[in-house]
């Protein structure tokens, strides 16, 4: 994750489709020599808004790892059966979504709006690339509310004073921190950043996490990281972590049955597989008492 502020023109590419550089690029403040992994995510999830380091980061990846491209399947119907769950089944009106990364299908305001279209969704992610897309990331439903913070979560201060523009503190709010405490190594106490988070939201709220296991397929997962952090900046190394550590980030909360699992094991529906094998992820959805 880097911090960077700069915003830039959007030029429009003649090109498209899978593999293809931008659509729309960013003139200022964009390295795209260094893998991203916002960028490399989207590439798994067969997106067409990355560029040729990225892809290589991904690939690498992958070579070490094939079941990586299941897993971020998985993940992103987690991120869907939690939100749905949460809109629906606990009346939660109200978003945090930290690490929000490219769009894709099915992002949380519009699982979330589908159910309760006066949900209020605030996302904050710190890539370039993204912001060029806040504009699909706000299509709100006129009862509702979205807003774009660019931000990192390691400015958790920032991204709370600037959500506070959309998001009632005082009412129940839902964190969500799909896939990006990975790239928070241990020396900036991502542990105390969550708590921080939640110390912040008021009883009734929910944090949902999901982390890349380094307990799963750990040799696999140990390569896997180690070409990651061959190609990504020094301020995107990632840190796979063991269920223990995941755990962890659930302190003081409540923890939703079935606990910390893998994500296709979180309460899946009719539709997802209960079995997709050893997918190298922990996720758990809790309750803020």
């Amino acid at each position: 994750m880097t911090v960077d502020g700069t915003e830039g023109a959007l030029v429009p590419s003649e090109q498209s489709g899978f593999g293809t550089e931008p659509q729309a690029r960013v003139a200022r403040g964009l390295d795209t020599s260094v893998a991203h992994p916002a960028r490399v995510y989207n590439y798994w999830l067969g997106g067409k808004d990355n560029f040729a380091a990225d892809r290589a980061a991904a690939e690498a990846a992958v070579a070490a790892n094939p079941l990586v491209l299941q897993g971020v399947r998985a993940n992103r119907a987690f991120l869907g059966r939690a939100v749905r769950f949460l809109a629906g089944d606990r009346g939660i009106r109200q978003f945090l979504d930290i690490g929000t990364g490219i769009p894709a299908a099915e992002n949380t305001h519009e699982v979330a709006q589908a159910v309760a279209p006066d949900c209020r969704v605030v996302y904050v992610d710190n890539d370039p690339i993204v912001l060029v897309h806040a504009r699909a990331l706000l299509a709100s439903t006129p009862q509702g509310a979205t807003a774009y913070i660019e931000a990192d979560l390691r400015d958790p201060d920032t991204i709370l004073r600037q959500a506070a523009a959309t998001l009632d503190f005082s009412q129940p709010v839902a964190v969500t921190l799909l896939a990006i405490l990975q790239n928070l190594p241990d020396s900036t106490r991502p542990h105390a950043i969550v708590a921080g988070l939640m110390e912040a939201v008021p009883s009734g709220s929910w944090l949902v996490i999901s982390h890349p296991a380094g307990d799963i397929m750990p040799e696999a997962m140990a390569e896997m990281g180690k070409r990651l952090n061959a190609r990504q900046s020094p301020d995107d190394q990632v840190t796979f972590r063991h269920y223990e550590e995941v755990c962890r980030f659930f302190d003081g909360l409540e923890l939703l049955e079935p606990g910390v699992v893998q994500p296709h094991r979180w309460r899946p529906d009719r539709h997802d597989p209960v079995d997709g094998g050893d997918l190298s992820a922990w996720c758990g959805v809790a309750c803020k008492p």
